[in-house]
C-alpha cells in the first residue's frame, strides 16, 4: 500500500505566523530566518542543540587555523604583559541556566 501525503501550503507551516523553511538559494540547502531549537522549545542563539550532536564532516570556526593566513609567532614578554592586565574572575552558573542547560555543578 502507497500512502501519499499534501500539505495545503508546502514548505510553511500551517499557521502563517509560525516559522518560514525555505529552499537556500545553493542546491540542497534550507533555509530558516530565526532561532532554532533541536530538543528544546526555548532556543536563545541560533541554533541550540539539547543533546549530543554528531558531526560526519568538519566543522569551521573563526578560530580554526584553515580560516587564517599570516600566522606568525608573537613576542612572548609583550604577550605576557598584556595577560597581566587581565580580569580574572570565578562565578557561579545561575541555577535557573544551569537547570535549563543540564549543569549539575554550578
Amino acid at each position: 500500500h502507497k500512502i501519499f501525503l499534501q500539505a495545503s501550503n508546502p514548505g510553511q507551516f500551517e499557521n502563517d505566523s509560525d516559522a518560514l523553511w525555505q529552499r537556500g538559494h545553493v542546491p540542497e540547502t534550507i533555509a530558516y530566518h530565526g532561532r532554532v531549537g533541536i530538543n528544546t522549545d526555548a532556543p536563545d542563539e541560533a541554533l541550540v542543540v539539547c543533546g549530543n550532536a554528531k558531526v560526519m564532516g568538519r566543522v569551521m570556526h573563526p578560530s580554526d587555523s584553515r580560516a587564517k593566513q599570516n600566522i606568525r609567532e608573537v613576542d612572548t614578554n609583550e604577550q605576557l604583559r598584556r595577560i597581566t592586565q587581565m580580569r580574572l574572575v570565578e562565578y557561579d552558573y545561575k541555577p535557573e541556566f544551569a537547570s535549563v542547560m543540564g549543569i549539575k555543578d554550578t
